[in-house]
């Protein structure tokens, strides 16, 4: 140990459990486990410690004992105190200067899975091909429209806060640890059972409901069941990123099919699962034809085929009732309906679930089973059940409603208005986040992002869901969160946008006319 001047934090650690020894020894340990102290290092004796720290030199050996019991540290007599990990000859070679003495052990690399290869795979998913913020903006000052679920500023935290102490409250006076099962609360499956009959069509009961940690666990859940090397699934281009990779982990083939106004493109693909998005298509936000929601049916019927059907956030609506889902047309029990609560509350509340065909319910509770046998959030999970069947989530609902489709439209206008002839704006009457196409080049959209960039605002690259390699690069793409927003900072950050594409000569200077200098 050639440092003493305070080579463990013990001070912090007395102050904190009162004794010496204790303090010692858990300094020490902690400087181990961070890797402060390298394996093979020696460290001070116990008469130099005792001195620098003003203690006994009976609490430093009490101290080296009990990390020589816990395999911390080894000893010997003569030889001194060394952190384990080495062996004697490799710690002397160290202590003495040798050509080890800058030796490294190689990092240990893990033999993984077929399935964690995969995982660990880079691919497009995981690139956003857009620059950061200029670091001279503070985090207050720049204006991200990256989408980020709904704004916290908009959740009723006070109310939904006291619903969560009140129900741990319950558990906590409940005499039985057992009465939840893997399928998740009982109230709130008959409670999310009697909103989607009610408000989505679609026929099921308590029994169909498995409750989840977010819609994304209930998609690798069902890829794990039914996908594997040799099978084949279909999934969206351009879709969300972790169908893709949830899908590509398995090994199975993947078709992605490319996507037009009217949603997926039906084919007699040769496939035994799809995933769709058909109420509102990720991220273009087109909505699945009726034919084609027929043409997906009669194809699954055919094939003996799956489809999963993720309903991510139809639930914000601007233009009146809910689209009808595809499960809500399912007679053969084909579709599994997937839905999350963390679109409508907050990505913090992690409460997905999934609605299945009678076939995969016990292979989906048994494969849920493994990751969470006991349900995970169970007071979050009764809390929301008391919030709906009280009527706090419609109310919820009704007045987020009202807010984002002020803001979704704030948004809409001032990029037509503002940005006429960069941007194309798809149609879309739902969600929270705005689609739009490039209209120019791709080089003169990089200079726009990067002007952008400087100037403190920031948004989401298309090109991170496209699944299929012949449209990446095609024309570029761009999509726009509002919900976590308010209407002054969506101004801004248009306003930023125009000034950057003026500073470049993209668009004309007579404000409001639009157009672009190659008109």
């Amino acid at each position: 140990m050639k440092n003493l001047s305070s080579p463990f934090a013990y001070t912090v650690k007395l102050s904190e459990c009162g004794s010496k020894h204790l303090a010692l020894y858990l300094s020490i340990r902690e400087a181990i486990t961070e890797g402060k102290l390298a394996p093979g290092e020696r460290l001070p004796s116990t008469r130099q410690l005792a001195a620098l720290y003003d203690v006994s030199r009976g609490s430093v050996s009490v101290a080296y004992d009990m990390l020589t019991a816990e395999g911390f540290v080894q000893s010997g007599v003569g030889r001194g105190t060394f952190v384990s990990g080495w062996r004697a000859d490799e710690a002397a070679s160290r202590l003495s200067g040798g050509p080890n003495d800058d030796w490294c052990p190689p990092m240990a690399s893990p033999d993984l899975t077929s399935w964690g290869r995969k995982l660990m795979e880079p691919n497009s998913a995981m690139y956003d091909p857009l620059p950061d913020a200029d670091p001279s903006y503070s985090v207050s000052e720049i204006i991200s429209f990256v989408p980020e679920g709904v704004g916290t500023g908009w959740f009723p935290w006070t109310e939904w806060k006291a619903e969560v102490a009140l129900q741990w409250k319950r558990l906590g006076d409940s005499k039985r640890d057992d009465i939840h099962s893997a399928e998740g609360s009982l109230p709130l499956r008959l409670a999310i059972a009697s909103r989607l009959r009610r408000e989505r069509g679609i026929t099921c009961d308590a029994g169909d409901v498995v409750i989840t940690s977010g819609s994304m666990q209930a998609i690798a859940l069902l890829s794990q069941l039914l996908l594997e090397e040799g099978k084949t699934a279909v999934i969206e281009s351009p879709c969300y990123t972790g169908i893709h990779r949830a899908v590509y982990a398995t090994g199975a083939n993947v078709i992605a099919e490319q996507v037009d106004g009217s949603g997926i493109v039906p084919r007699d693909w040769k496939a035994q699962l799809l995933f769709v998005t058909p109420t509102r298509q990720f991220p273009t936000g087109a909505v699945l034809s009726y034919e084609r929601r027929r043409e997906l049916l009669s194809w699954a019927s055919r094939s003996s085929a799956w489809i999963i059907e993720d309903d991510y956030d139809s639930d914000f609506r601007w233009g009146g009732r809910p689209i009808e889902p595809l499960k809500a047309l399912d007679r053969e029990g084909r579709v599994v309906y997937v839905g999350t609560f963390s679109r409508s509350m907050s990505v913090g509340v992690r409460i997905g679930y999934a609605v299945l065909p009678k076939e995969l319910i016990q292979p989906f509770i048994m494969a849920k089973k493994l990751y969470d046998p006991y349900p995970t959030g169970i007071a979050e999970q009764q809390a929301l059940a008391g919030w709906m069947t009280e009527g706090g989530y419609n109310r919820h609902m009704r007045r987020m409603r009202r807010i984002y489709g002020k803001l979704e439209n704030c948004l809409r206008v001032g990029l037509e208005r503002e940005l006429h002839g960069l941007f194309e704006v798809l149609p879309s009457d739902a969600g929270l986040h705005l689609f739009a196409r490039w209209n120019l080049s791709a080089e003169e959209y990089e200079r726009l992002v990067r002007e952008c960039a400087k100037l403190g605002v920031t948004w989401r690259d298309g090109a991170r869901y496209e699944t299929s390699r012949s449209n990446v690069s095609g024309s570029p793409s761009s999509l726009f969160g509002f919900a976590h927003l308010d209407d002054s900072r969506i101004e801004e950050g248009i306003r930023r946008i125009s000034q950057a594409a003026h500073l470049l000569g993209l668009i004309d200077s007579h404000k409001g006319q639009g157009g672009t200098v190659h008109a």
